[in-house]
């Protein structure tokens, strides 16, 4: 099994020098993808591991917006399954097990109980529920993670001991995942360069190149210079989520709106109010959206919801009456109802939805999961919908797309189902898998904990599982720019805890500005503000708290 060597310090700079030898006259990219989530480093990666040229462009840092907000989950969509949707639901198992295999360090299975209570869930619902979720493993085959079995009230309380008791009569137990979605998207970006492509943050596109009608490129300008310049490239995948719909007005102002944004608010809380190591799943709460509680490095998140969203705030806000009803919910479930003064860190992420061709899209928990591809008349690939699980299966069926558009030519596939992830451990070595539930540490480096381990600072912790050191891994070799960046993406301080995170924002500016100093004195136009970064993040993570 091929595994992505650790790329050395990365340049931003070096990149941008990269990118510019592919305009003014230069030879063009294979492709030039727009946007650095998920879904457009999954490109990236793939078809760097096909051996095509290729680079992502990213207006803010990768992952900033929806691939940094999901539930932490690697599942294969219990309820598309109640929707008899087998085919989505057996490619998403199978996916699952791939992503667990090739990020082992950043991915790990995860225990599931779904409760019943009262005579209802006695006669009815856990045989129900037992039998579907029975149905959910054997379509998992030998990806497959763990039995389902059906639990006793006594197991239930074992497996899950912050359960409300009353009227619980026993539960079914079945396995999932859970991952950390920033630090894979980071990891695909380092695997993608160890590729040979080029990663680019903070560099927006500001418009498309076209030659004899079709799209040859992109115009990009670097938000920390102010550079510009225009990129060739023979094929350009539009993969930026919820903005989908801008870029493809940049190459036909006429084209209709494909995504209805959807919020999906999580919130935040100690682990005394559910302790134990399984998740926990509600299939159907008051108004029949799904609730979770998931243990997620060292605290729990509770979520979500499912709210139509007409604007496309790059910081969405969980709206009071969306973390009302998580609160609600959650305290049905929970022997010790949590309340807003308990939220370390609320946040919302906007999914991109794919419209159906015709009809009301208002009900967004009706709209399609899964990932649409379309090419227009000029050659714009764009992707969008989907969800993180199956984001290697979307790569490959956008270069298939590129390849039957006569975009470029093909080349065989399948060359991401193996390859592991920059810090993947070595699968013979015989370390123990640390799940994601555990806090976080220098386990979530993987193979690189050692080189992390001695940088300078290893040794003083700024928070727990945040150390100096890790700081300036980031900086070096994570393409960290910001406060924000380490904080929120490179660790997960935002989003587990926003006045602690808040608490370390100079210490973190400091280190920043040591690290990146050497690198801004050598770029004209641009400087790394210590300050001003921590002041930025503050109020960032101010927003993050419940008024």
């Amino acid at each position: 099994m091929p595994v992505m060597p650790s790329p050395a310090v990365i340049s931003r700079a070096a990149m941008l020098d990269r990118l510019a030898h592919h305009g003014g006259g230069g030879p063009p990219l294979d492709l030039v993808v727009i946007g650095g989530g998920a879904t457009g480093l999954g490109v990236a990666l793939d078809a760097a591991a096909r051996g095509f040229s290729v680079a992502v462009v990213e207006a803010e840092d990768f992952a900033k917006g929806t691939s940094s907000r999901a539930t932490k989950l690697v599942h294969g969509g219990v309820r598309y399954l109640a929707q008899g949707n087998v085919a989505l639901v057996r490619e998403a198992l199978r996916e699952r097990r791939l992503l667990l295999d090739n990020a082992p360090h950043l991915a790990s299975p995860l225990p599931f109980m779904l409760p019943a209570y009262g005579w209802r869930g006695r006669l009815w619902q856990q045989w129900v529920y037992a039998i579907g979720l029975k149905a959910y493993g054997l379509l998992a085959g030998r990806a497959a993670l763990g039995p389902t079995r059906l639990c006793s009230r006594g197991a239930t309380l074992a497996a899950v001991p912050g359960i409300e008791q009353e009227n619980l009569v026993g539960g079914v137990a079945y396995w999932d995942g859970q991952f950390d979605d920033a630090r894979l998207a980071v990891a695909l970006a380092r695997s993608a360069v160890a590729a040979g492509g080029i990663v680019v943050n903070y560099c927006r596109m500001s418009g498309l190149v076209e030659a004899g009608g079709r799209v040859a490129g992109v115009v990009i300008e670097d938000r920390e210079t102010g550079r510009r310049f225009e990129v060739a490239a023979r094929c350009v995948v539009n993969a930026t989520g919820v903005w989908v719909d801008a870029v493809r007005r940049l190459d036909d102002t006429a084209a209709a709106d494909m995504v209805a944004p959807s919020q999906g608010v999580h919130l935040v809380v100690g682990r005394e109010f559910f302790p134990g190591d399984h998740a926990l799943i509600v299939p159907k709460t008051s108004d029949g959206r799904v609730l979770f509680a998931v243990p997620w490095l060292g605290r729990v998140i509770l979520g979500t919801t499912d709210t139509p969203r007409h604007d496309l705030p790059l910081e969405p806000r969980p709206l009071a009456e969306e973390l009302d009803f998580i609160l609600t919910e959650a305290g049905r479930y929970l022997a010790r109802p949590p309340g807003r003064g308990d939220i370390l860190s609320a946040w919302a992420g906007l999914r991109p939805l794919v419209k159906p061709p015709r009809g009301n899209s208002a009900d967004t928990k009706r709209i399609s999961r899964e990932h649409t591809i379309l090419v227009s008349a000029h050659g714009l690939v764009t992707v969008t919908g989907g969800k993180w699980t199956t984001y290697r299966a979307m790569a490959e069926d956008v270069l298939t797309a590129c390849f039957h558009a006569g975009l470029l030519p093909a080349r065989p596939g399948g060359v991401t189902n193996h390859l592991r992830l920059v810090g993947a451990p070595d699968p013979t070595a015989g370390t123990a898998q640390v799940p994601l539930s555990a806090p976080p540490g220098l386990h979530l480096y993987g193979s690189e904990a050692a080189i992390v381990a001695g940088l300078p600072g290893a040794d003083r912790e700024l928070l727990p599982g945040l150390s100096e050191a890790m700081v300036r891994f980031a900086a070096r070799f994570e393409l960290a720019r910001t406060v924000e960046d380490v904080l929120a993406r490179r660790s997960r301080w935002l989003f587990l805890d926003a006045v602690a995170a808040s608490g370390v924002a100079e210490p973190v500016a400091a280190i920043l500005a040591d690290e990146l100093a050497d690198e801004f004195a050598a770029a004209p136009g641009a400087g790394f503000d210590p300050a001003g970064s921590a002041a930025a993040f503050t109020r960032l993570a101010a927003g993050y708290l419940p008024a």
